[in-house]
């Protein structure tokens, strides 16, 4: 964890995802709860790039940092390792929307490849996958706005706008809930009951 000092030190900015971004402390104070036994000293920090705030706070006797908000952007190591792969390559080019879009469609199709659906297009793998109970028809619906997306900044459409970095959260937040409802809750469930059997 990094170290609440004059500037904090994050691979990347939450909001804008710039690489090493200059977070300059902009307001500092205490706080402590109404039993005086949890004392934390705050920190605002400002991005220099995109002007988002990013706050974080140690304990009164520590420079460690506890926590950050909004927290940066991780990628869970339960993934599979293609569609992590092109998962973060995502999250690193938010500030290149058009590019982060393209990426995100491709950690969904990584997703759907590594659940066994290889055959056919993006479009009948998702058909397939709602089918086959691996997904909800809701998630389907937004898989298919992904793709959509995609496509249009792959083929370059007059017709359709840029994506902005807000269009590119959120298809991320979407390739995130997917890949925690098909790889990383079933993985902590089956770990959960091995522990417990071992108990």
């Amino acid at each position: 964890m990094p170290k609440l000092s004059s500037q904090l030190v994050l691979n990347r900015c939450p909001h804008c995802g710039v690489d090493n971004p200059n977070l300059t402390q902009a307001a500092r104070f205490e706080t402590n709860d109404f039993l005086k036994k949890s004392p934390r000293v705050w920190a605002c920090y400002m991005c220099a790039r995109c002007g988002g705030v990013v706050t974080a706070y140690a304990m009164k006797d520590s420079d460690d940092v506890q926590e950050i908000y909004p927290s940066p952007v991780e990628v869970d190591e339960m993934l599979p390792e293609r569609a992590r792969q092109y998962l973060e390559q995502a999250i690193n080019s938010i500030n290149a929307p058009a590019g982060a879009v393209m990426l995100a469609a491709s950690a969904v199709d990584a997703l759907l490849k590594a659940k066994g659906l290889k055959e056919g297009s993006l479009y009948s793998r998702i058909k397939k996958a709602a089918k086959e109970h691996l997904i909800t028809e809701e998630m389907a619906q937004w898989a298919h706005e992904v793709r959509l997306g995609a496509n249009e900044q792959r083929h370059a459409d007059d017709d359709s706008p840029l994506p902005t970095q807000d269009d590119a959260k959120r298809l991320i937040d979407f390739v995130q809930a997917l890949g925690m409802f098909l790889f990383i809750l079933p993985g902590r469930v089956k770990r959960g009951i091995e522990n417990s059997k071992g108990s």
